[in-house]
């Protein structure tokens, strides 16, 4: 399948879902609020529950988190685990559009090692949103097949990337930036 097809989807402010290292996710534009907006109801979402961000590189980030905030060391040990499963929080920088952050100063990235989600962020230019493709409380899609079975009765339509999750049968872990507690072991 034509990558450029969900890339201009999202830049369209359209949904799409695809496969992470463990599960199938639903993303969109992270600036576009109605595409936002719309992922959340899809989901039936709490927006104070706050987003993650998946990108193919660190530099993409940067719109996002206060890298001032963090120490030097804290940075390092980030770095160090990406591209992979371990999911960060870090203070948002000013820019940061408060529906991705919910009722938080600080927001969850990850720089993914899944070849499709690297392709994706790599063509659209910068990270997308990432949240477990399912209606909030079941349980997520790890196909293609179950996330059009799940969603079929949405009215909006979800552009969905057909390929392989990775190895991973756990949610990545999601770890504070700043005191390295684990708030979700993957």
């Amino acid at each position: 399948m034509n990558i450029n097809i969900f890339i201009n989807a999202l830049k369209m402010g359209k949904i799409i879902a695809y496969p992470t290292e463990s599960v199938f996710g639903l993303g969109c534009d992270p600036d576009n609020k109605e595409a936002v907006y719309t992922l959340l109801s899809i989901k039936k979402r709490d927006i104070n529950k706050g987003l993650i961000l998946v990108a193919s590189k660190y530099q993409q980030l940067l719109n996002y988190i206060n890298e001032k905030k963090i120490t030097k060391n804290q940075k390092k040990k980030i770095l160090a685990t990406w591209p992979g499963m371990i999911t960060w929080i870090i203070p948002t920088s000013s820019n940061t559009p408060n529906w991705l952050i919910g009722n938080f100063t600080s927001i969850a990235v990850r720089v993914s090692k899944h070849p499709l989600i690297q392709n994706l962020c790599n063509g659209f230019g910068k990270p997308i949103v990432s949240t477990s493709a399912n209606i909030s409380g079941m349980s997520p899609c790890s196909t293609s097949k179950e996330v059009l079975k799940h969603f079929k009765k949405v009215k909006k339509d979800i552009l969905i990337l057909n390929g392989k999750t990775g190895n991973y049968n756990k949610p990545s872990e999601i770890r504070d930036g700043i005191t390295n507690f684990v708030i979700r072991k993957g």
